[in-house]
């Protein structure tokens, strides 16, 4: 049974092939590893053998105008069936258009002419690797002129293509406070039946708003109020897979791993109470 995972870091490599935490699994971003060999390859498969893995993956541009591109999702298709991964993850986003591609995960109008275009490609993604994937909704900084609330496009969006959810804890804290909605109430009303993933990281303040504006930074611990968000959500779901994030200012290993313990009982906590 899966438990709390950790974002797999190179600098780690030594001391997550050695722990043998309970339920303890590991995710990597999928374009790190779309390699025919080599090196990186070889040590990834070395922690295969010893962890279950996960593939999250930051370049299919699945809300983007166009399909997947072919090439990179015959790259992803690879790799999963070199590694076999546990779960894979894309995010509802875009970031590629008429042949050029952004370093960001960029924002989405909910319309409904959306909603089929981002069914269709997750349609072509599962087709190709012939599994189900789940998919994140973002974290939030402008409030766009949608046509669809984000529950009812997520719930939607899980019915038409069979995707599941990975709901990111901290997206929905970072959006509430940005965009002044709540997050309990978000929380609330997701479909827990299609959650096959959550997410935990920190945030930061932005330098010249402040509290006014977080930024989805996955450079902190994890907050209380974000704590406190995924207990209220494990209340609802029951126990999910769930994957502590870290990509900046990254602590030692055993420091995640401490941080790690705490969705790892609150997870075991939730299992005897169900």
């Amino acid at each position: 049974m899966l438990s709390c995972g950790i974002g797999l870091k190179p600098q780690h490599f030594e001391e997550a092939l050695a722990a043998r935490a309970q339920g303890l699994w590991f995710e990597v971003h999928a374009e790190n590893y779309m390699a025919d060999g080599g090196p990186r390859l070889a040590w990834l498969a070395r922690i295969r053998a010893q962890h279950p893995l996960s593939l999250h993956g930051v370049g299919l541009s699945l809300a983007g105008a166009a399909e997947p591109d072919t090439a990179h999702l015959a790259r992803l298709v690879a790799l999963a069936q070199r590694i076999e991964p546990v779960l894979v993850s894309e995010h509802l986003a875009w970031s590629a258009w008429r042949g050029n591609c952004w370093p960001d995960l960029l924002p989405v109008v909910r319309t409904r002419s959306t909603l089929a275009r981002l069914a269709a490609n997750i349609g072509r993604v599962q087709d190709a690797l012939g599994r189900t994937i789940a998919i994140e909704h973002p974290a939030h900084y402008l409030a766009l002129e949608h046509e669809i609330g984000e529950i009812e496009f997520l719930t939607e969006l899980a019915a038409r293509s069979g995707c599941q959810l990975l709901i990111d804890v901290n997206n929905v804290f970072v959006g509430a406070n940005n965009l002044g909605y709540s997050a309990g109430d978000w929380i609330d009303a997701v479909p827990v039946a299609a959650i096959a993933e959550i997410h935990l990281a920190g945030h930061s303040r932005d330098p010249q708003w402040g509290e006014a504006l977080l930024i989805d930074s996955h450079d902190m611990p994890v907050s209380e109020a974000v704590w406190d968000l995924y207990a209220r959500l494990l209340a609802r779901s029951g126990p999910r897979p769930t994957l502590l994030e870290r990509d900046g200012h990254v602590p030692a290993f055993a420091s995640l791993l401490h941080e790690r313990e705490r969705a790892h009982d609150l997870l075991g906590q939730t299992a005897m109470a169900a």
